[in-house]
Protein backbone atom coordinates (compact mmCIF):
# COMPACT_ATOMS: atom_id res chain seq x y z
CA UNK A 1 0.00 0.00 0.00
CA UNK A 2 1.35 3.39 -1.02
CA UNK A 3 0.03 5.55 1.80
CA UNK A 4 1.51 8.70 0.26
CA UNK A 5 -0.63 8.24 -2.85
CA UNK A 6 -3.78 6.97 -1.14
CA UNK A 7 -5.58 10.32 -1.15
CA UNK A 8 -3.74 11.94 -4.06
CA UNK A 9 -5.68 13.81 -6.77
CA UNK A 10 -2.57 15.25 -8.40
CA UNK A 11 -2.94 15.77 -12.17
CA UNK A 12 -6.57 14.65 -12.25
CA UNK A 13 -8.89 16.55 -14.60
CA UNK A 14 -11.94 17.75 -12.68
CA UNK A 15 -15.13 19.66 -13.50
CA UNK A 16 -17.00 21.35 -10.62
CA UNK A 17 -20.34 22.94 -11.47
CA UNK A 18 -21.41 25.82 -9.28
CA UNK A 19 -17.71 26.14 -8.54
CA UNK A 20 -17.59 29.89 -8.07
CA UNK A 21 -19.05 30.04 -4.56
CA UNK A 22 -20.06 28.11 -1.46
CA UNK A 23 -19.54 24.37 -1.33
CA UNK A 24 -18.51 24.25 -5.01
CA UNK A 25 -15.71 26.74 -4.42
CA UNK A 26 -14.60 24.82 -1.32
CA UNK A 27 -14.37 21.59 -3.33
CA UNK A 28 -12.61 23.29 -6.24
CA UNK A 29 -10.09 24.82 -3.82
CA UNK A 30 -9.31 21.42 -2.33
CA UNK A 31 -8.69 19.87 -5.73
CA UNK A 32 -6.47 22.75 -6.90
CA UNK A 33 -4.46 22.62 -3.69
CA UNK A 34 -4.17 18.88 -4.27
CA UNK A 35 -2.54 19.49 -7.66
CA UNK A 36 -5.52 18.82 -9.94
CA UNK A 37 -6.55 20.65 -13.10
CA UNK A 38 -9.98 22.02 -12.23
CA UNK A 39 -12.62 23.48 -14.49
CA UNK A 40 -15.29 25.51 -12.71
CA UNK A 41 -18.63 26.60 -14.06
CA UNK A 42 -21.41 28.93 -12.95
CA UNK A 43 -23.82 31.41 -14.55
CA UNK A 44 -21.64 34.41 -13.72
CA UNK A 45 -18.59 34.79 -15.94
CA UNK A 46 -17.19 37.42 -13.57
CA UNK A 47 -17.53 35.17 -10.53
CA UNK A 48 -15.88 32.28 -12.40
CA UNK A 49 -12.99 34.49 -13.50
CA UNK A 50 -12.44 35.90 -10.01
CA UNK A 51 -12.39 32.48 -8.33
CA UNK A 52 -10.16 31.01 -11.04
CA UNK A 53 -7.69 33.84 -10.59
CA UNK A 54 -7.67 33.31 -6.82
CA UNK A 55 -7.21 29.55 -7.08
CA UNK A 56 -4.46 29.81 -9.69
CA UNK A 57 -2.51 31.95 -7.23
CA UNK A 58 -2.97 29.26 -4.57
CA UNK A 59 -1.83 26.35 -6.76
CA UNK A 60 -0.11 24.00 -7.19
CA UNK A 61 -2.90 22.84 -9.49
CA UNK A 62 -4.77 25.07 -11.92
CA UNK A 63 -8.28 26.42 -12.39
CA UNK A 64 -10.01 27.23 -15.68
CA UNK A 65 -13.39 29.02 -15.79
CA UNK A 66 -16.13 28.05 -18.24
CA UNK A 67 -19.36 29.97 -17.51
CA UNK A 68 -22.62 28.16 -18.24
CA UNK A 69 -26.25 28.36 -17.15
CA UNK A 70 -27.17 24.77 -16.42
CA UNK A 71 -30.87 25.65 -16.35
CA UNK A 72 -30.53 25.64 -20.14
CA UNK A 73 -30.05 22.29 -21.89
CA UNK A 74 -28.00 23.94 -24.63
CA UNK A 75 -25.56 25.27 -22.02
CA UNK A 76 -25.25 21.81 -20.48
CA UNK A 77 -24.24 20.40 -23.86
CA UNK A 78 -21.96 23.37 -24.57
CA UNK A 79 -20.14 22.92 -21.25
CA UNK A 80 -19.42 19.26 -21.99
CA UNK A 81 -18.33 20.19 -25.52
CA UNK A 82 -15.98 22.90 -24.22
CA UNK A 83 -14.30 20.40 -21.90
CA UNK A 84 -14.02 18.00 -24.83
CA UNK A 85 -12.24 20.63 -26.91
CA UNK A 86 -9.60 21.07 -24.23
CA UNK A 87 -9.25 17.59 -22.74
CA UNK A 88 -9.10 14.01 -23.97
CA UNK A 89 -10.65 12.70 -20.77
CA UNK A 90 -12.36 13.73 -17.53
CA UNK A 91 -11.42 12.05 -14.26
CA UNK A 92 -13.97 13.63 -11.92
CA UNK A 93 -17.33 15.34 -12.45
CA UNK A 94 -18.73 17.14 -9.41
CA UNK A 95 -22.39 18.03 -9.94
CA UNK A 96 -22.80 20.80 -7.40
CA UNK A 97 -24.82 23.57 -9.10
CA UNK A 98 -28.17 23.98 -7.39
CA UNK A 99 -30.94 26.31 -6.32
CA UNK A 100 -33.57 26.56 -3.61
CA UNK A 101 -36.89 28.31 -3.10
CA UNK A 102 -38.88 28.87 0.05
CA UNK A 103 -42.53 29.85 0.15
CA UNK A 104 -45.68 28.90 2.12
CA UNK A 105 -47.41 25.90 0.59
CA UNK A 106 -50.50 27.92 -0.38
CA UNK A 107 -48.34 30.35 -2.35
CA UNK A 108 -45.57 28.09 -3.68
CA UNK A 109 -45.11 28.97 -7.40
CA UNK A 110 -45.26 26.19 -9.95
CA UNK A 111 -42.50 27.86 -11.95
CA UNK A 112 -40.20 27.92 -8.92
CA UNK A 113 -40.79 24.22 -8.28
CA UNK A 114 -39.93 23.41 -11.90
CA UNK A 115 -36.82 25.60 -11.82
CA UNK A 116 -35.43 23.91 -8.72
CA UNK A 117 -36.11 20.39 -10.01
CA UNK A 118 -34.64 21.22 -13.41
CA UNK A 119 -31.34 22.52 -12.05
CA UNK A 120 -30.97 20.23 -9.03
CA UNK A 121 -31.97 16.95 -10.70
CA UNK A 122 -32.37 17.06 -14.46
CA UNK A 123 -29.16 18.97 -15.15
CA UNK A 124 -27.19 16.42 -13.12
CA UNK A 125 -28.48 13.65 -15.34
CA UNK A 126 -28.01 15.52 -18.61
CA UNK A 127 -24.51 16.78 -17.81
CA UNK A 128 -23.40 13.33 -16.64
CA UNK A 129 -24.87 11.89 -19.83
CA UNK A 130 -23.09 14.49 -21.97
CA UNK A 131 -19.76 13.85 -20.20
CA UNK A 132 -19.87 10.06 -20.50
CA UNK A 133 -17.47 9.87 -23.47
CA UNK A 134 -14.90 11.92 -21.55
CA UNK A 135 -15.45 9.98 -18.33
CA UNK A 136 -15.04 6.65 -20.13
CA UNK A 137 -12.05 7.71 -22.23
CA UNK A 138 -9.37 6.84 -19.68
CA UNK A 139 -11.35 4.88 -17.10
CA UNK A 140 -10.35 1.33 -16.15
CA UNK A 141 -11.35 -1.17 -13.50
CA UNK A 142 -8.16 -0.28 -11.62
CA UNK A 143 -8.62 3.50 -11.96
CA UNK A 144 -12.28 4.39 -12.53
CA UNK A 145 -13.58 7.85 -13.28
CA UNK A 146 -15.82 9.45 -10.67
CA UNK A 147 -19.10 11.32 -10.55
CA UNK A 148 -19.91 13.10 -7.28
CA UNK A 149 -23.39 14.54 -6.84
CA UNK A 150 -24.02 17.08 -4.10
CA UNK A 151 -27.24 16.23 -2.29
CA UNK A 152 -28.30 17.44 1.15
CA UNK A 153 -29.41 16.19 4.53
CA UNK A 154 -32.71 17.87 3.59
CA UNK A 155 -33.13 15.02 1.12
CA UNK A 156 -32.95 12.58 4.06
CA UNK A 157 -34.80 14.33 6.87
CA UNK A 158 -37.69 16.80 6.74
CA UNK A 159 -36.52 20.43 6.84
CA UNK A 160 -38.19 22.98 9.08
CA UNK A 161 -38.45 25.55 6.29
CA UNK A 162 -41.01 25.38 3.48
CA UNK A 163 -38.50 24.51 0.78
CA UNK A 164 -40.60 21.78 -0.80
CA UNK A 165 -38.91 21.57 -4.18
CA UNK A 166 -35.43 21.66 -2.65
CA UNK A 167 -35.97 18.74 -0.26
CA UNK A 168 -37.73 16.73 -2.98
CA UNK A 169 -34.93 17.46 -5.45
CA UNK A 170 -32.20 16.39 -3.06
CA UNK A 171 -33.97 13.13 -2.24
CA UNK A 172 -34.15 12.60 -6.00
CA UNK A 173 -30.41 13.31 -6.31
CA UNK A 174 -29.64 10.57 -3.79
CA UNK A 175 -31.83 8.04 -5.62
CA UNK A 176 -30.47 9.06 -9.02
CA UNK A 177 -26.94 8.60 -7.66
CA UNK A 178 -27.69 5.01 -6.68
CA UNK A 179 -29.38 4.25 -9.98
CA UNK A 180 -26.47 5.66 -12.00
CA UNK A 181 -23.94 3.85 -9.82
CA UNK A 182 -25.51 0.49 -10.63
CA UNK A 183 -25.44 1.18 -14.36
CA UNK A 184 -22.13 3.04 -14.77
CA UNK A 185 -19.98 0.94 -12.46
CA UNK A 186 -19.70 -1.63 -15.27
CA UNK A 187 -18.32 1.16 -17.46
CA UNK A 188 -15.63 1.95 -14.88
CA UNK A 189 -17.36 5.08 -13.54
CA UNK A 190 -18.29 5.28 -9.87
CA UNK A 191 -21.16 7.52 -8.79
CA UNK A 192 -21.57 8.76 -5.23
CA UNK A 193 -23.34 11.58 -3.44
CA UNK A 194 -22.39 13.84 -0.57
CA UNK A 195 -25.23 15.04 1.66
CA UNK A 196 -23.95 18.13 3.47
CA UNK A 197 -25.46 19.75 6.51
CA UNK A 198 -24.89 23.43 7.26
CA UNK A 199 -21.93 25.09 5.55
CA UNK A 200 -21.22 28.78 5.01
CA UNK A 201 -22.56 29.55 1.54
CA UNK A 202 -24.68 32.10 -0.31
CA UNK A 203 -27.63 29.71 -0.11
CA UNK A 204 -27.24 29.43 3.68
CA UNK A 205 -26.10 33.00 4.38
CA UNK A 206 -29.45 34.48 5.43
CA UNK A 207 -30.45 31.39 7.41
CA UNK A 208 -27.16 31.35 9.32
CA UNK A 209 -27.38 35.07 10.03
CA UNK A 210 -30.88 34.70 11.48
CA UNK A 211 -30.67 31.29 13.13
CA UNK A 212 -26.94 30.50 13.35
CA UNK A 213 -26.88 29.89 17.11
CA UNK A 214 -29.96 27.69 16.93
CA UNK A 215 -28.53 25.68 14.03
CA UNK A 216 -25.17 25.17 15.73
CA UNK A 217 -26.97 24.02 18.90
CA UNK A 218 -28.48 21.14 16.88
CA UNK A 219 -25.08 19.93 15.65
CA UNK A 220 -23.54 17.38 18.03
CA UNK A 221 -19.98 18.47 17.18
CA UNK A 222 -20.90 22.08 17.97
CA UNK A 223 -20.09 23.87 14.70
CA UNK A 224 -21.06 24.19 11.05
CA UNK A 225 -19.02 22.55 8.31
CA UNK A 226 -15.67 23.88 7.12
CA UNK A 227 -14.08 23.85 3.64
CA UNK A 228 -11.79 21.03 4.75
CA UNK A 229 -14.78 18.86 5.70
CA UNK A 230 -16.47 18.99 2.30
CA UNK A 231 -13.30 19.12 0.17
CA UNK A 232 -11.83 16.19 2.11
CA UNK A 233 -14.88 14.05 1.41
CA UNK A 234 -14.78 14.85 -2.32
CA UNK A 235 -11.04 14.15 -2.43
CA UNK A 236 -11.55 10.80 -0.69
CA UNK A 237 -14.16 9.79 -3.28
CA UNK A 238 -11.87 10.91 -6.14
CA UNK A 239 -8.67 9.28 -4.92
CA UNK A 240 -7.41 5.70 -4.66
CA UNK A 241 -8.93 5.59 -1.16
CA UNK A 242 -12.46 5.93 -2.51
CA UNK A 243 -12.10 3.76 -5.58
CA UNK A 244 -14.30 0.91 -4.28
CA UNK A 245 -17.03 3.22 -2.96
CA UNK A 246 -19.95 3.26 -5.40
CA UNK A 247 -23.58 4.20 -4.87
CA UNK A 248 -22.99 5.74 -1.45
CA UNK A 249 -24.66 8.81 0.02
CA UNK A 250 -22.12 10.17 2.49
CA UNK A 251 -23.62 12.43 5.14
CA UNK A 252 -21.34 15.30 6.20
CA UNK A 253 -23.35 17.12 8.85
CA UNK A 254 -21.58 16.78 12.18
CA UNK A 255 -24.16 14.25 13.35
CA UNK A 256 -27.36 16.28 12.91
CA UNK A 257 -29.55 13.58 11.39
CA UNK A 258 -28.52 10.95 13.93
CA UNK A 259 -28.90 13.12 17.03
CA UNK A 260 -31.85 12.49 19.36
CA UNK A 261 -34.71 14.99 19.18
CA UNK A 262 -36.50 15.66 22.45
Amino acid sequence: MNINQLFSVKDKVVLVTGGSRGIGEMIATGFVQGGAKVYISSRSAQACDEVAEKLNKLGPGSCIPIPADLQKSEDVKRLAAEIGKREKHLDVLVNNAGATWGSPIDEYPDAAFSKVMNLNVKSIFTLTQACLPLLEAKATADVPSRVINIGSINGINVPAHETYAYSASKAAVHQLTKHLAGKLGHRHITVNAIAPGSFQSKMMKETLEKFGDIIIATVPVGRIGSPEDIAGTAIYLSSRAGQYTNGAVIVVDGGVIVSAKM
